[in-house]
């Protein structure tokens, strides 16, 4: 649970607030750090292929190998072999909508999670029902039959695919440097096979250039979106996530798949040598600011050749406020307001007769989305007014407040009654830390990527709390790991955040 409290704001004077504060954007405006402004309430996508026919041939072939090669009939070791195999597949990536691989390139990923899937079979039974042990003859018997039937099915549905996307290729839009984004799409352009079609570029001028349209602003991006239904953006180079990485962040939330291609780019491209100096040095910076991403990303397949090009996926549908989240969220936070009903009361009785009525703080928070809601607190201390408590960092005279008030600020037993905004959908127990509608404000327009954080639930607590970054600390270093946080969610990472802030509770350092 953290702090909200020492941290200084950015500079310049304070500014009059309107408390009927509108939903911040989650893409930071244009005069902001290279960000663009897309509007909301777009839908960019057309038809995406379904993710279902692999699946289904998938197990279609797990039930032809089984059938014909176990000794007998029960189902219980059909579903065991299915569940391996479509677990092994799905991990392997081989059920990605975006991939249409030719058979002989998977033969031997989908042939060897076949043979795991039976070998996982062959010992399950060896060990719980000896009787039903199977042979070397069934294994074999089995594998081959599954990945016979399996591979010509996966051929049927990728044909079918591929003929789909040479009628209807996925519209796409190029970003980077107005000379390179115009060579890769005249490229992919010439290689209609690989059903990517560019339909425009995004960059910060034509620099005189030919070919496709040029989009400089946040409207063409997203009228682009729309009227092309564009499904892939094709981001040319590292330096692309450095310069565009607002807008490339907003594309990937919005659905588009986000690709960061290699272009190539000759050494003999003239170019002044200040120029040159100073692109290099950016794209050097860039480059190593997210070499563990890419190389996480290459690890786990994601690397793929488009038009000749060495592609690497660098967003795909997003999974934020899954429902195993959700479900942890409800489950946890209703179990806690049960177990802790007696020390919120115990806590409300103390400070209304220590500090007087109005025990529960209420202010405006902004949540994901950039939506505004009401944030529950117990009240440690009293603003002046409205105005200091949405426009001041630090309250002012709480070095004065009681002791009973300095003590549930420092166990962060004050932030308790947050957990009715978490059982409520309002909150999360993971997540990044909400603010006010008027440093969200500023912070978004000081600090790139602050905004970002926005694509999640806010929290409780986060990856940047247990950092050690709660009190007089950076906001830069905090969004930087709120946005860490997001890009690598899991719902283990979750737990471990959860553990971690319980064992520093233990010995509460202070608000």
């Amino acid at each position: 649970m953290t702090a909200e409290s020492t941290v200084p704001s950015p500079g310049g004077p304070p500014r009059a607030v309107d408390h009927g504060f509108a939903p911040v954007s989650v893409v930071p405006p244009r005069e902001a750090a290279d960000g663009f402004r897309l509007p909301g309430g777009r839908q960019p996508f057309g038809e995406r292929a379904s993710r279902l026919p692999l699946p289904v041939v998938d197990t279609g072939a797990a039930l032809a190998g089984g059938c014909l090669a176990l000794p007998f009939a029960h189902p219980l070791p059909l579903a065991v072999l299915m569940l391996a195999v479509l677990g092994l597949n799905a991990r392997g990536a081989l059920y990605e909508a975006a991939r249409v691989p030719a058979v002989l390139d998977e033969l031997p990923a989908l042939c060897g999670r076949i043979a795991a899937g039976w070998c996982a079979l062959a010992a399950l039974l060896a060990a719980y029902s000896p009787e039903h042990a199977l042979s070397a003859r069934t294994l074999v018997l089995g594998c081959v039959v599954q990945s016979l039937v399996s591979c010509a099915g996966r051929g049927v549905v990728h044909g079918h695919r591929r003929r789909a996307l040479l009628r209807r290729p996925r519209a796409a839009l190029v970003v980077g440097r107005a000379v390179e984004a115009q060579r890769v799409a005249s490229a992919f352009l010439r290689h209609p096979g690989c059903g990517v079609r560019p339909v425009g570029v995004v960059a910060d001028g034509a620099d005189g250039t030919e070919g496709l349209p040029v989009l400089t602003t946040g409207e063409e991006v997203q009228r682009a979106l729309i009227q092309n239904g564009v499904q892939d953006v094709l981001a040319v180079g590292p330096a692309p996530r450095a310069v565009q990485g607002p807008l490339l962040r907003a594309l990937g939330d919005a659905g588009c798949t986000v690709w960061e291609v290699d272009a190539d780019t000759p050494a003999s491209t003239p170019m002044s040598t200040s120029a040159s100096t100073s692109t290099l040095t950016s794209a050097s910076a860039s480059a190593s600011a997210s070499a563990s991403a890419y190389e996480r990303i290459a690890r786990a397949g994601r690397a793929e050749r488009l038009a000749g090009f060495t592609c690497l996926r660098l967003s795909a549908d997003r999974r934020y406020g899954s429902a195993g989240k959700r479900l942890l969220d409800v489950l946890a936070s209703g179990t806690l307001l049960l177990v802790a009903g007696p020390v919120l009361l115990g806590c409300a009785a103390v400070l209304r007769a220590v500090d007087g009525p109005g025990v529960v703080f209420r202010q405006e928070r902004i949540g994901k989305d950039g939506r505004p809601f009401t944030l529950l607190k117990f009240r440690t201390h009293r603003p002046v007014d409205a105005h200091e408590a949405a426009t001041r960092w630090s309250v002012a005279n709480e070095h004065e407040m009681h002791w009973f008030c300095r003590f549930l600020r420092r166990t962060s037993l004050d932030e308790l009654l947050q957990l009715w905004n978490v059982f409520r959908g309002e909150m999360s127990l993971v997540g990044p830390r909400p603010e006010r509608p008027f440093f969200v404000d500023r912070f978004s327009q000081a600090y790139p990527g602050y905004a970002a954080r926005h694509r999640m639930r806010t929290g409780i607590t986060g990856l940047a709390q247990i950092q050690g970054l709660r009190g007089d600390t950076s906001i830069e270093d905090r969004c930087r790991f709120d946005n860490a946080y997001i890009d690598d969610w899991s719902l283990w990472q979750d737990v471990c955040i959860l553990v971690r802030t319980a064992v520093l509770l233990v010995r509460p350092t202070g608000s």
